[in-house]
């Protein structure tokens, strides 16, 4: 591989030609980085949390005791990236703002790393030009302005295969460990981004002449399997809770990736486009970015067959790679045209940007408004008011995301009896008498998820026939994705 041969190339420090202007001041990443976090910080907290989030939220405040006993029931994929959150709201508080905050530098530590292996692999413009093109992706926009680990496992995807490829050129135990610190990292944040060291065992075998390679990164991989392996099995035996929404990949699956991951089809398209000219111009030498992208997405697919396993959003981490050979191709352009087409994505992105900061909902009509729900409560609740939620026990979190904008001025949650951290859960339980726990309770903030007619008929079970029977309707509110309801007894 002619990237990895050992050839001299460009330190990190060398500038990008602009308009006949080398540059030399500016690093490479510092412009993709820049931008990228401009364009992140735009509207950081305009979409108010969703369920995934609420998620986070939950667990990050629980202690670290408590986040032990969610790791042992549900999330123990997620658990160490809400450990890192636990410790970072202790700091930073729990607005929306900073829930979000870390993913945001996060994708702008990605577009700066993706620029610096473009400028390790080829020259400084394909770098500039790939780190250009991630920041003004609306996918980079959606997962830097959430409270979830992908915009982190993008970053380390990045900063792993960088140090391998700086292993590679310049063999030495530092850059070694350093590689399997990242890598390490990578598969704490996102198990699934281990799916990368396929495209790695590529690259290290592509140099198999040289059997020292090979058995340092064999080698390197030793701590990565000591530290996840247990994760892996226990996040295993978590699967069938945890994924139970997933449905197995259809082969459908793979033409919809580029629009799911770009947050926007026309942008995605255009992406793969310029990949796949990238790629044929860069020949031998687009094996590492090419495996990064191919190898991930095809190991989830054909394992999503059989397993559901299928979910888009696990394979942001590929983004900078296709950037990488998009920047290839636009580099073969002047430096004008090639910032024009960045400029045209941007542009093709812009309703998709302007509809993420509106709601991280899928479809963008799907809105759940927990804030909504939240104020009507606010401004009517009396002394004394309690609160029932229906369906409980849904990734709808519909009493998280009360809580959340509520806070201590909440109702009291009359059917609780067990909440989640005293479970090790994401769900609460309630009490299997709700007619005695009813009792004495004169006024009820029903919230139920979607937009229902009749709200107490839409509340199944015992807990249904106690409404129904005790209380009846005094006002009743839509809001997206959720109908709140005041009963007096």
């Amino acid at each position: 591989m002619g990237d990895l041969s050992g050839r001299s190339v460009p330190t990190a420090g060398t500038g990008v030609r602009l308009s006949g202007i080398r540059l030399r001041a500016l690093p490479v990443w510092l412009l993709p980085a820049a931008v990228t976090l401009v364009v992140t910080l735009a509207g950081l907290d305009a979409a108010q949390p969703w369920r995934d989030e609420l998620a986070t939220w939950s667990a990050a405040t629980r202690g670290v005791g408590g986040l032990l006993r969610l790791a042992g029931t549900i999330d123990a994929a997620t658990g160490p990236y809400y450990l890192f959150m636990y410790a970072w709201l202790t700091v930073a508080g729990d607005t929306v703002a900073a829930l979000r905050l870390p993913s945001a530098l996060a994708m702008a530590a990605a577009a700066g790393l993706t620029a610096v292996l473009g400028q390790r692999l080829w020259d400084a413009r394909i770098g500039t030009l790939a780190g250009l093109l991630l920041a003004v992706l609306p996918g980079t926009s959606r997962y830097g302005q959430e409270a979830r680990p992908y915009a982190l496992a993008t970053a380390l995807a990045v900063l792993s295969t960088l140090l391998l490829v700086e292993a590679l050129r310049r063999p030495g135990w530092g850059r070694w460990v350093a590689y399997s610190a990242a890598t390490t990292a990578l598969g704490l944040t996102h198990l699934i981004a281990l799916t990368l060291l396929a495209a790695h065992a590529v690259v290290v075998l592509c140099r198999a002449a040289r059997l020292r390679p090979l058995r340092w990164w064999l080698l390197a991989l030793v701590p990565v399997a000591l530290v996840l392996t247990p994760l892996v099995l226990l996040a295993r035996s978590q699967r069938a809770r945890q994924l139970d929404w997933v449905d197995t990949a259809r082969l459908g699956d793979l033409a919809t990736l580029p629009g799911g991951l770009a947050q926007s089809a026309a942008v995605g398209g255009l992406l793969v486009a310029l990949a796949v000219l990238g790629a044929g111009r860069l020949g031998r030498r687009a094996v590492l970015p090419g495996a990064c992208v191919l190898l991930p997405v095809l190991l989830l697919f054909v394992v999503g067959l059989a397993v559901p396993l299928w979910v888009p959003r696990y394979l942001v981490f590929v983004m900078p790679f296709g950037c990488l050979l998009a920047g290839a191709a636009l580099a073969s352009a002047r430096l004008a045209a090639a910032l024009v087409v960045i400029i045209l994505a941007g542009l093709l992105g812009l309703p998709d940007q302007i509809a993420l900061r509106r709601t991280h909902e899928w479809p963008r009509t799907a809105t759940v408004d927990y804030r909504g729900a939240a104020q009507i409560i606010a401004a009517g609740q009396r002394p004394g008011d309690a609160v029932v939620y229906a369906p409980r026990d849904s990734w709808l979190f519909l009493d998280l995301g009360l809580r959340y904008h509520l806070g201590e001025r909440a109702p009291r949650d009359a059917l609780l009896a067990e909440e989640q951290q005293q479970r090790g859960d994401l769900w609460a339980v309630e009490c299997d008498r709700p007619a005695d726990c009813l009792a004495g309770v004169d006024r009820v903030w029903l919230v139920v998820g979607g937009r229902q007619s009749d709200p107490l008929a839409a509340v199944p079970g015992p807990k249904g026939d106690a409404l129904r029977t005790s209380y009846t309707v005094d006002g009743t509110w839509l809001r997206p994705g959720l109908t709140v309801t005041l009963l007096t007894r």
